[in-house]
């Protein structure tokens, strides 16, 4: 029982390591980055008490040197996952009643695994799994996840504190009950954070999960799992599963007991998802809660205002960081004529000095794309621009993937404000440049609102505030998360909470306490101190 109202860490961000050379991180991270590549390891299912190894190995190897094995995860079966929806609602009879502090001590005590013993080994394991950089590796699977674990906690209580008035002779409160059942998570490839975040936040308001992370994420999910027990997470909590989406998703989305889907990934799956949840919904106890992060095209608009250089810098790395592996890359811009000369010559001379290479050398920025099926999408983009008579390859148009898959960071000049790589989403380090008549920004805005389905992420650069202004107003449902003068990528928790709506998303902010308030069903309770003992009202009485 609670005996007490706690106060807990504060709300402070986990502070970015450089990986400079001669820093001790540096040479923590190239040891851990040794030590993986030396060995072959068996990744399990995670179902209650158990460790599962089903003896159906999937190769597990790094995207930029694909003939290497890091390892085998144990595909698992419909079986595993009824096993782990058993487990989970076991684990609910005790998890559900312990007090916030306790669930809260577990995922803070997480955070500190991470930011010390465990931070080399999750980086390593995040840029050998899922081709990142030392940096980009840094601000995901150390800093974004801890923030996630540290800041949800305060999240937590902030929902807790929120109670009802109570009129003369009454108490009101208000309880924050888990859901009733168990949330199932699917997690994507390409943020660790997300891979952790997603189980986690529901786990700490009491609820129990179902967890698939992707397959090529997996090996860095491992990792989490190891954390997450040692921190002391009672089985059953969080069950990690290794089946087949479709395989999962038949098993859990016809169970009475499934009580939410906390997703991210592509448009096309969650509308699939949303769709089978309609057509079972009279097979559930109660209503579910739907959660999702899925595509985007995100737009980069400068005014004829704008700081060439700056917008050349955003452009760069919002487009290319992570190999434009980002839901809110920047995969679409719409320059003025005034300054696309200037800035086309500023990206040209960056992507000279830029490199691109395996991960374990630190001065590589760009690394390869995810796998084969993602190589050879993006590849028909790129020869599609090469052909069309609309386009103009500005820069890169190469690929390569006889030892791992490498796109070239390429930019497209396309004439055309309907050209194909304008509107779908394609990530992949592909950036697509419009260039309007500088003295047409009102006339360009309509345009990018209706290019894209999506709606995630936006920026505009200018030094003319109506421009600012005007586009921020005009612009106002074309991306959950707006940003002047900078990328429009790196979204900090607790800072810029991140989601979008239309096609990209419910908009549910991760990183808030909006998408905690997700996994609690409230219940409102009222005590009347003393009760009354006569059913007459005053007004009954006669003159």
């Amino acid at each position: 029982m609670s005996i007490g109202i706690f106060n807990v860490p504060a709300l402070k961000n986990e502070p970015v390591k450089g990986y400079a050379p001669g820093t001790p991180e540096r040479a923590e991270l190239k040891n851990a980055l040794a030590a993986a590549r030396s060995k072959t390891i068996e990744i399990p299912q995670y179902i209650g008490s158990e460790e599962i190894y089903s003896g159906n190995k999937q190769k597990v190897s790094p995207p930029h040197d694909h003939q290497h094995v890091l390892g085998y995860f144990h595909e698992g079966t419909r079986d595993d996952v009824a096993r782990a929806i058993d487990a989970a609602l076991e684990a609910r009879k005790s998890w559900a009643t312990l007090t916030w502090e306790q669930r809260a001590a577990i995922f803070l005590r997480a955070a500190e695994l991470i930011a010390g013993p465990y931070r080399a080994e999750m980086n390593a394991a995040t840029m050998l799994g899922q081709s990142k950089n030392a940096y980009q590796a840094e601000i995901d699977s150390a800093c974004e996840i801890i923030d996630f674990l540290r800041l949800n906690v305060n999240f937590m209580r902030d929902i807790y504190e929120g109670q009802p008035v109570s009129s003369e002779g009454v108490w009101n409160r208000m309880e924050y009950r888990p859901l009733e059942g168990f949330i199932f998570a699917i997690t994507p490839f390409n943020f660790t954070a997300i891979a952790g975040n997603l189980p986690a936040a529901p786990a700490l308001m009491g609820n129990v999960v179902i967890w698939k992370p992707a397959f090529t994420q997996v090996y860095a999910a491992n990792v989490i799992m190891t954390i997450f027990k040692e921190a002391g997470l009672p089985d059953g909590v969080i069950n990690m599963v290794l089946a087949d989406g479709p395989v999962a998703g038949d098993v859990i989305f016809k169970h009475p007991d499934f009580s939410g889907v906390h997703f991210t990934g592509s448009t096309k799956v969650f509308q699939t998802i949303w769709k089978t949840i309609g057509e079972n919904i009279g097979t559930y106890k109660t209503f579910p809660r739907i959660v999702g992060e899925t595509g985007g095209k995100d737009f980069v608009l400068a005014h004829k205002s704008a700081d060439a250089k700056a917008l050349a810098t955003g452009l760069i790395r919002g487009a290319f960081e992570y190999q434009g592996q980002k839901c809110s890359a920047a995969s679409r811009a719409y320059i003025p004529s005034n300054l696309w000369e200037e800035v086309r010559a500023f990206m040209l001379a960056d992507l000279a000095e830029i490199k691109m290479g395996g991960v374990e050398d630190f001065s590589n920025f760009v690394n390869a794309v995810i796998d084969e099926k993602s190589f050879d999408k993006i590849a028909s983009y790129i020869e599609g621009a090469k052909a069309s008579g609309d386009t103009e390859i500005v820069a890169g148009g190469n690929f390569d993937k006889s030892k791992g898959y490498f796109v070239e960071p390429t930019i497209i000049q396309a004439f055309k404000s309907d050209y194909v790589t304008l509107c779908e989403e394609i990530f992949g380090p592909v950036l697509t440049i419009y260039v309007y008549d500088e003295n047409e920004f009102e006339q360009i805005i309509p345009v990018i609102d209706a290019t894209s389905p999506y709606a995630l992420t936006g920026a505009i650069f200018a030094k003319d505030r109506y421009a600012i202004e005007y586009a921020t107003r005009h612009l106002v449902n074309a991306a959950g998360n707006f940003y002047i003068n900078d990328k429009p990528t790196g979204a900090v928790v607790g800072q810029q909470p991140f989601g979008g709506a239309r096609a990209s998303g419910t908009n549910d902010k991760a990183g808030s306490v909006l998408n905690l308030l997700r996994w609690v069903s409230p219940r409102a309770l009222k005590e009347t101190l003393v009760s009354p003992k006569d059913y007459k009202y005053p007004f009954i009485s006669g003159e």
